[in-house]
């Protein structure tokens, strides 16, 4: 890669050697080779694990995380051990007409804002990184324009509302999943 050091490196899911991948990690980490290290997908049980049986706390965790699947457990975990939470499909690859979801669609003309931008907000007053995808200029420039408002109480409550509890995108817990990285 020709560089000095790398800013984060996440493994990406718990599966295989990951304790092996972790411990190298662990090691250029303190040869000043990666700033950061971190884990995605790494669910309560594995992220707890991880951190027991190292040296070196993720930085980061990135899990699916969008209005479907709020994920309020694995945070309250991730602040109690203090890794960071990062949402992986923090617009739920648009499933389920996300964008035009009547909840959303009532906060987001509240505030003169999008839907996108309410659940950019809703993510950053949850102290979670977002960093939504986009391949276009003005999707881009709106997704910084969420510094100018704040969801408040009844928002963040409606918001709650469409939490499914579930992935509607992947089941991490399908064998198939971790068959799939052979």
């Amino acid at each position: 890669m020709q560089l000095d050091y790398l800013d984060l490196y996440l493994i990406h899911k718990p599966y295989n050697d990951y304790y092996g991948t972790w411990r190298a990690m662990e090691r250029l980490y303190k040869e000043g080779r990666i700033r950061a290290i971190g884990v995605s997908s790494f669910w309560n049980e594995r992220l707890a694990d991880l951190i027991t049986f190292n040296n070196v706390k993720p930085a980061v965790n990135q899990i699916e995380t969008n209005v479907w699947n709020q994920e309020w457990k694995s945070q309250a975990y991730m602040e109690k051990e203090g890794v960071q939470a990062e949402a992986w499909a923090p617009f739920a690859e648009g499933a389920e007409h996300v964008f035009t979801n009547p909840v959303l669609e009532e906060i987001a003309k509240k505030h003169g804002k999008t839907t996108a931008q309410v659940m950019i907000r809703w993510f950053l007053q949850r102290d979670y990184v977002v960093i939504p995808k986009s391949v276009h200029k003005a999707r881009l420039e709106e997704n910084f324009d969420v510094f100018d408002f704040e969801l408040d109480d009844k928002d963040m409550a409606k918001i709650k509302t469409l939490d499914r509890g579930h992935s509607i995108l992947e089941d991490e817990m399908d064998p198939e999943i971790a068959e799939s990285f052979r």
